[in-house]
């Protein structure tokens, strides 16, 4: 049987589908360690974040489901521009495909 999808905790649920991940971008440091403040203007896009929900997975040709490689609470790295951006009760989040996702970061 197929393991159904992870929801986002809020008060509208965002549940994703197939092998959808959702995740909160994690802010950058606004003050460089020499002191300096870093305006928005020239602030890149951040490209690590925290997995928040994570999908059932794809089926494959044979229709089988292929297990996801992230779990919700998993700390990644994903591709620049990538995903679509939500805001949703308030907060931020990103939905974008299992394979946009770079590496898995442990601290």
């Amino acid at each position: 049987m197929a393991k159904a999808a992870t929801p986002v905790k809020t008060r509208t649920q965002l549940v994703p589908l197939a092998d959808r991940i959702v995740i909160t971008p994690l802010k950058q440091e606004e003050v460089t360690a020499s002191g300096l403040v870093i305006p928005d203007t020239v602030k890149e896009k951040p490209q690590q974040g925290e997995v928040v929900a994570v999908g059932p997975g794809r089926l494959d040709d044979n229709g089988k489901r292929v297990p996801m490689d992230v779990t919700a609470g998993d700390r990644i790295l994903y591709a620049k521009y990538t995903g679509t951006e939500v805001k949703l009760d308030n907060e931020e989040y990103i939905v974008l495909n299992e394979k946009d996702i770079l590496a898995k970061l442990v601290v």
